[in-house]
């Protein structure tokens, strides 16, 4: 079974590749099911499946800010 990536708010992927626009590097600007993307360069956004992500996933150019558990309860309160 293969590992399960963790993705965070705020982590800059590179992936395999290039966006038309000449960009492989993404923000990630929503989690859930789906994972929303932001192109780097031209303010793209774009929603992909989890497993098609991480499928597509080269690597983490950087990673966003860990939350803490009293984080992930408070924003699991706003749903």
């Amino acid at each position: 079974m293969a590992e399960i990536v963790e993705f965070r708010m705020g982590d800059v992927v590179r992936l395999r590749k290039p966006h038309p626009c000449g960009s492989y590097e993404w923000e990630v600007v929503r989690l859930g099911a789906d994972i929303g993307l932001k192109c780097g360069a031209c303010g793209h956004r774009v929603l992909l499946g989890r497993r098609t992500l991480e499928k597509r996933l080269k690597t983490f150019v950087s990673r966003g800010p860990e939350l803490d558990a009293e984080q992930v309860r408070i924003a699991l309160e706003r749903d």
